[in-house]
């Protein structure tokens, strides 16, 4: 018997970089991923691992790209960033695959501004899933299809537990890096939007009852949302707060082996 294990990657702008090292710490120590549900930057580094990509690849991509190649800037209307350069990347990153035909299964969330719903995606575009999941509200220009429009996955849902116990996972770790400390000046416009967003996903998350087996905070707080040239700093962080967890996740894996 084995042990089904699932990830639940969080939002979080640039912060969620620290995705890349948890899966390269997690990969490093033989502990397989079997399932991952991402919300926001953590659909996109899940997304990403879920179609082959490794982390080492994912680490050398994004210290490489330049803030330039992910971030269209408009005229606001209804975003600052257009959000047809990051669809690109995501669809290049990930071969223009669908959400159906990633090598595990794949879960992407968002946030559908009419209905007012948390949805899940579990097939179609990755690219198109991924863009109406990181529409950051009054950053991107929301994602609209079908007469829907979408969102930040983080608004309804930082860190998608639920979603990755939905996978059919025995264990399911969470990763959250969205939580800036009380009393942070905010360094930009994005960090304004997002400082207010985690404000009002501190309420949702206090009510939710759905937790992760163990959830993992990489002190990445102090990275603004928009500083994507501190890519390798995130991904360094990440790996480090996974490394430190190791000996409980080993100890966790065994005592589900053992009731098995």
């Amino acid at each position: 018997m084995h042990v089904r294990i699932a990830l639940a990657l969080g939002s979080g702008g640039a912060k969620g970089f620290a995705h890349i090292g948890v899966i390269s710490a997690l990969s490093d120590h033989h502990i397989p991923i079997h399932a991952i549900a991402g919300s926001s930057m953590g659909s996109l580094v899940g997304a990403c691992y879920a179609m082959g990509t490794s982390p080492r690849m994912m680490e050398g991509i994004a210290v490489a790209l330049k803030r330039r190649l992910w971030l269209d800037f408009t005229v606001p209307k209804m975003g600052l960033i257009q959000g047809d350069r990051v669809r690109e990347v995501v669809a290049l990153l990930t071969r223009n695959g669908r959400i159906e035909d990633a090598n595990i299964p794949l879960a992407i969330v968002a946030t559908e501004l009419l209905s007012r719903q948390r949805v899940v995606f579990r097939s179609g575009s990755i690219a198109d899933a991924v863009r109406a999941s990181i529409s950051i509200p009054g950053a991107f220009v929301p994602f609209i299809r079908d007469g829907s429009v979408y969102v930040d996955g983080g608004v309804l849902d930082r860190v998608p537990v639920r979603a990755a116990w939905e996978l059919g996972a025995d264990v399911v770790i969470g990763v959250d890096v969205g939580m800036t400390p009380t009393g942070t000046v905010p360094g930009s416009m994005i960090d304004v939007i997002m400082q207010s967003l985690e404000i009002m996903q501190d309420q949702v998350h206090a009510t939710d009852s759905q937790t992760a087996s163990i959830t993992i905070v990489p002190e990445v707080s102090h990275i603004g949302t928009a500083q994507f040239s501190r890519a390798g700093e995130a991904i360094d962080l990440g790996y480090q707060a996974t490394v430190r967890r190791i000996p409980e996740i080993t100890s966790l894996l065994g005592e589900k082996v053992q009731h098995q």
